[in-house]
Formats: C-alpha cells, structure tokens, sequence
C-alpha cells in the first residue's frame, strides 16, 4: 500500500504548463527576469492587492535578503515555534536569536513576552504567522514603534491569507512568503518579499542578483544569487489560475477533519478567530494530557494504516543541534506545544474517505 503523506503538491493541468514551456523556449530566456517572472510579480501585486512584491528562488534566501536589506543588527526577538529557516536566517545574517514563548491559544509569538527580552542590542522582531493564524499584529506593532524595532514576518504558511480585511502578509516592514511545492500556492521553489517603504526596493532588488545593477558591470552591494528562473515562474502563473479553487478543496476536507475531532476532550484544533479568510494550508492538532493517546502513540496507530502525519513543528528551532545551548530560551508553552503536536495529511485532492479513515483511528 502507498503511503499517505501529510501533503501532496498541487499541480495545474499538464497542457497549461506545456503552453507556458513553448513560449519560454521560443525566447530562449530561462532565467534573469524574463517575461514570465516580470509577469507574476504582477499578478501576485494584483491578487495580493500589494504595491511591492519581489520574487525569489526560495523563501529562505528571501528572508536572508529582507534580514540584510533593513540593515539589522545585533539581536532579533522570535519564536522557536517554527521551521528552522526563520532562526537559520537570523543566525546567517550575524544576528542572535532571542526567543520568546508563545500564545497558549494561538501559537504564535506572545507579544506580552516580547518586552521583557528588549535590550539595547535589539534590532527588529521577526514573528511567524504559523498554519495561517495570524500574530497579535496590533500588539506587535505598538511595541515595535515603542522601542524603534522593524518588524518581520514570516508569512510563509499565509499565502491568500486575509485577516481584518487584508492580506496577512501585508502587516509589519516586510513579510516573506514561501513558494515551496508543498505550499498551497508553489512555484516548485521560490519565495516573495512584500513591503509597504519602496525604500527597501533597491537593496531587495540587487542583493538578489550578485549586486549588479541591470545591464551594468558594477556591484554596490555584496549580493548573492537569488532569481527566480521563468520555468518557476511559468508554475507560478499557472498554480495562481486555480488557488481559488484549490483552498476550496483543501477547506471542504479541512471542515471534514472539523466534523469528526472537534469538541473532543483532549484534542485542540486550529484556533477561531475573528475576521480571518483561511487557506487551510495545515490541519494542525494538539494531542494534550487528557487525550486517550499520546502524539507518539497516535503516530503509530496511523502508520500501521500507512498514514504518515508530521511533527510540526518539533523539536523547536532552539533545540536543533545547531542552535541548542548557544541562544537565550525560557519558552514552556512552546515546548509543550511542540512535544504534542501533529499536523494530518492535507492536501487538495486528498480522499474524503481518507480523512474518515485518519479520524477512525485516532478516535478509535
């Protein structure tokens, strides 16, 4: 029996992606802002309604570049709830991670912790909008005007997002998305930058292309390699024309799970928040001490039916080898989050009947 992952990449029909292949091959332009990179940054300032968008070979290197490009300096106060790129980001860049708990209820950064860690080598806070649910973005902003702190955003899971009204990654200096496969929107790799201050354009613009100007032989900036190619973007432009339709799927199968764990004792789902239009990227949950099983005994139930959910995010980014020991960590929540949460397959053509089958046997 083949295993059931707890995500599957989306992809457009064949011949969509075909007809934007002959274009770029009677170009010859594979790479360096062609036609369709140019194309879907457009695009995604209309769909996102954004002023600035800058596209990226991945979402990493993007969160690299909005790190280097505000000129930080000294320490960032984040979550460890996370993938480990928000803090490998932080530490590539020269700067010290100082990690603050998270929301009991949400699960995102705690902004009445936040404070506690300013120091005067404090540069910026770099918060995760974790599954899609939204940080305390009121309270994040109060704080950061208060002590003269940018603030980042890790949008990655929030792609279509839209809370109180408007794009999730809109809120904070700069926001990062991730256009990974396993996404709800991909262009197989890639990543994007939006932002409000079109200051920031010049920097985010040449860091990504070795510092060089266009057409010209000289470089202002120590810069990387960071370009979308045009076969990425032609993904891009194609995965857009069905994100609506996808998220569509990915809720109807979301709203499954919601009939079957919801009100269950012991068992915590994606948290209800107001004024928020989901993408249902993750179906996260929360085995805790008064569930039947623990998280570990629920992974072995499931893979005996080839069912194969993620720990995510486990263990916390300070915990990973690299990091662990070296940073400041007081984060209980976190760590209680962490050692219970699961997130099930999901995924935009996943079979409802499969759902029924997951919900079997960790009900059962």
């Amino acid at each position: 029996m083949k295993d059931i992952l707890v995500t599957r990449s989306s992809l457009p029909p064949l011949e969509e992606y075909i007809e934007q292949l002959k274009e770029i091959w009677e170009s010859r332009w594979l790479t360096n802002f062609g036609e369709k990179h140019e194309l879907l940054a457009q695009k995604l300032k209309d769909f996102l309604d954004i002023e600035n968008v800058e596209l990226y070979a991945n979402g990493h290197l993007a969160l690299e570049i909005a790190i280097e490009a505000m000129e930080l300096r000294g320490e960032v106060i984040t979550t460890p709830f996370t993938f480990i790129s928000s803090t490998n980001a932080i530490v590539r860049q020269g700067l010290t991670p100082v990690f603050c708990d998270i929301d009991k209820d949400r699960w995102t950064i705690d902004p009445e912790k936040i404070e506690s860690l300013i120091t005067d080598k404090t540069s910026a806070i770099l918060a995760v909008h974790v599954y899609g649910i939204p940080c305390a973005v009121d309270a994040i902003e109060k704080i950061a005007k208060k002590h003269k702190l940018k603030v980042i955003y890790d949008a990655a899971h929030c792609f279509a997002c839209k809370y109180r009204g408007k794009e999730l990654a809109s809120y904070g200096d700069i926001s990062m998305f991730s256009f990974h496969a396993t996404k709800v929107f991909h262009t197989v790799e890639g990543g994007a930058l939006v932002y409000s201050d079109s200051g920031y354009m010049d920097k985010l613009k040449r860091i990504r292309d070795f510092g060089i100007y266009p057409g010209g032989s000289e470089a202002f900036y120590v810069g990387t390699n960071a370009k979308l190619s045009e076969l990425h973007a032609a993904m891009g432009l194609c995965n857009l024309m069905h994100i609506e339709e996808g998220i569509k799927e990915r809720k109807l199968r979301s709203e499954a799970y919601d009939q079957r764990l919801k009100g269950i004792k012991g068992i915590r789902l994606f948290p209800d928040i107001d004024d928020l239009k989901r993408n249902y990227a993750y179906y996260p949950v929360v085995f805790t001490e008064e569930y039947k099983y623990s998280k570990d005994e629920v992974i072995k139930r499931l893979a005996k039916e080839h069912i194969i959910p993620r720990k995510y995010f486990y263990p916390l980014t300070s915990d990973f080898s690299c990091h662990k020991g070296r940073y400041k960590k007081d984060t209980p929540i976190a760590d209680h989050v962490s050692e219970r949460v699961l997130c099930l397959p999901l995924y935009n053509d996943l079979d409802l009947a499969v759902v029924e089958k997951i919900c079997d046997v960790i009900l059962g």
